[in-house]
């Protein structure tokens, strides 16, 4: 079988990544035979090698869309600082893709950049959206925020602080209350609750302040200039004025 036909079968799975069991499956290889033919496809560029046993069919691809084949069997979704960016919370574009899975903690590095993965529990795992014709599993707003909040009290320093971080309109703040109310442990389920108040607090304040300025500005807009007031008379002196060319002599106070 030669390369492009064994392209094109894998092709036909339909899929932005294959594994080496795929290939096996599809082109009825033995395992050397199949990680072979992918090595081929790989060194004329028409293959990805992502890690052992993973191959993209393109350099180009999404990388969020790699996530859950990286900690495959386990399941996982795109969350925490990464999905709060592309929810337009966070301005601070992340150097590293960030997710949360059923599998355990791990970092993984990729063609398509850096992977940190960040184990939950089995009752705080869900929350996820699809975007239309993505196949991509993303973290809602809501429990985006909640995972983050659940992994602040954690060792770990990556989210010991988050990024100014901005709450769409149809943000539903239950919610994420809801989410944190499924932690198990007392002192994390605190922790991340009054994290969420903080937050909120601080939303509100900086709220208020805004309001206040636009009331201020719309004020100093509507105030009018003062008026002038009547011109003051000129000095008088008790010298003589003096005469300007032309002009008739004016008469001094005192004098005839």
């Amino acid at each position: 079988m030669n390369a492009s036909e064994a392209l094109s079968r894998l092709r036909e799975l339909g899929v932005p990544l294959v594994t080496t069991a795929d290939a096996v499956a599809v082109l009825k290889l033995s395992v050397p035979a199949a990680s072979q033919t992918l090595r081929r496809l790989a060194r004329v560029g028409l293959m990805v090698p992502v890690r052992k046993g993973l191959w993209a069919f393109d350099r180009d691809l999404d990388p969020l869309l790699v996530t859950e084949s990286l900690t495959a069997p386990y399941p996982s979704y795109v969350s925490l600082q990464t999905a709060l960016h592309r929810h337009g919370m966070i301005s601070q574009i992340p150097s590293i893709i960030y997710a949360v899975t059923l599998g355990r903690d791990r970092r993984v590095e990729t063609p398509f950049g850096p992977y940190s993965f960040h184990h939950l529990p089995p009752e705080l795992f869900g929350g996820w959206m699809t975007p239309p014709r993505s196949g991509l599993k993303l973290a809602s707003p809501e429990k985006a925020l909640a995972d983050y909040l659940y992994l602040t009290p954690t060792r770990t320093r990556l989210f010991a602080a988050l990024p100014e971080l901005e709450l769409p309109a149809s943000f539903r703040v239950e919610t994420t209350r809801g989410w944190l109310q499924r932690i198990r442990s007392p002192r994390l389920r605190t922790i991340a609750e009054r994290r969420l108040e903080e937050i909120l607090r601080e939303k509100d304040r900086a709220a208020g302040a805004g309001a206040a300025r636009g009331r201020s500005g719309g004020r100093a807009r509507r105030t009018t200039p003062d008026a002038p007031g009547p011109r003051s008379p000129p000095p008088t002196g008790s010298g003589r004025r003096r005469r300007g060319p032309g002009s008739r002599a004016l008469d001094v106070p005192g004098r005839r």
